[in-house]
């Protein structure tokens, strides 16, 4: 029997394995059969790490290897609606990364006592009061494996939450869709998207190297695909040259209205990331709140197996507090009255 068995092995999943690693028992699964090396699992993700996520890794006390870092490095964002055909500079810092690579440093970074299961998908879970038996697709068949605490850190989809809290409120949903254009000419900052006839969330271009990468998190639907390509015919009419594609990618994403969609576990079950409904509802940026997410479940697994979900649900509140910070700057950002007079009156914007 394993003392804790992590489903999901991105930054969520890898970082709490590592920290708990030490005094338990621990199980890493994920669907992946090479996460962070294959690169049909890469991760669809901007590959920004914001000012929030920054300083989680400060606290954790880990530094970012150089071949990680992609260029260029971002110092300020590019406000667009076009709605209004307002556009706008501000000043933000971000560092632009391979996720592929981040994901595999991560992984990289686990003791050898971590047991892993890559190329698993959860199969089913079979709650009892002291154990919990989770079974696992494996080639033609199945495995079986115990634990006494189950984590899911299996992002937006996840299985753990759909199996064993089906009747929690969960955060809208949305589909995230990116796609990779060759470029000669790099932008120096990343774009930021908004017209309410495309998505109520908004879009994003990302330069990486000699590719731009244009995303949006659109409601899920048949809709979805017409969307984005109605993007980026008004995009390319905007300036944009997004002709040569290189590589298409999608995935769900959250987006909690109320702090209420936000579960972080009951009894024996702990969940983290996005897994638990933690993202920003103003930005998408999910990789503060894994980091943030993994560092509190460990600190309550570590002091004792028992009554983990219930202490990891006390240490939480700051991130539900965080949500709620988004969650009004979010009602500012996407109320479009709101938005556009803000943007018009050039608060906090800077020159291009």
């Amino acid at each position: 029997m394993f003392d804790v068995i992590i489903m999901g092995a991105g930054p969520a999943g890898a970082t709490l394995a590592r920290m708990i690693a030490g005094k338990y028992k621990v199980l890493l699964v994920d669907k992946r059969f090479n996460p962070g090396i294959d690169p049909a699992s890469t991760k669809c993700c901007g590959g920004l790490l914001a000012p929030d996520a920054q300083k989680i890794l400060a606290v954790l006390g880990l530094a970012l290897p150089r071949d990680i870092l992609v260029g260029p490095q971002i110092f300020k964002v590019r406000a667009i609606d076009l709605q209004s055909g307002l556009d706008k500079y501000y000043q933000r810092f971000y560092i632009n990364m391979d996720r592929n690579k981040f994901d595999h440093w991560l992984i990289s970074l686990l003791p050898d006592i971590v047991e892993t299961k890559f190329g698993r998908q959860l199969a089913g879970i079979e709650a009892g009061s002291s154990s919990i038996r989770v079974r696992l697709y494996k080639d033609n068949g199945h495995e079986t494996h115990e634990c006494k605490v189950l984590i899911g850190a299996d992002g937006a989809a996840s299985s753990v939450r759909r199996l064993l809290f089906s009747t929690a409120p969960r955060p809208r949903r949305y589909l995230a869709i990116q796609e990779w254009f060759s470029t000669i000419e790099v932008m120096p900052y990343y774009s930021a998207i908004f017209n309410p006839s495309i998505t109520d969330f908004y879009s994003w271009i990302i330069p990486k190297d000699n590719c731009q990468v244009l995303g949006a998190a659109l409601p899920t639907g048949k809709e979805a695909k017409t969307k984005f390509n109605l993007l980026k015919e008004q995009l390319n009419q905007y300036g944009y040259k997004l002709n040569e594609s290189i590589k298409h990618e999608s995935a769900p994403v959250m987006r909690p209205s109320r702090s209420g969609q936000i579960l972080t576990g009951r009894g024996n079950v702990l969940l983290i990331g996005e897994a638990a409904g933690l993202i920003s509802p103003s930005s998408a940026e999910g990789l503060s709140y894994a980091f943030s997410s993994a560092l509190l479940a460990s600190r309550a697994i570590n002091e004792g197996l028992a009554g983990s979900a219930a202490r990891y649900n006390t240490l939480a509140a700051p991130l539900y507090s965080s949500i709620n910070h988004k969650l009004i700057k979010s009602i500012l950002m996407y109320f479009t009255p709101t938005r556009q007079a803000i943007m018009f009156s050039g608060l906090f914007t800077m020159k291009s």
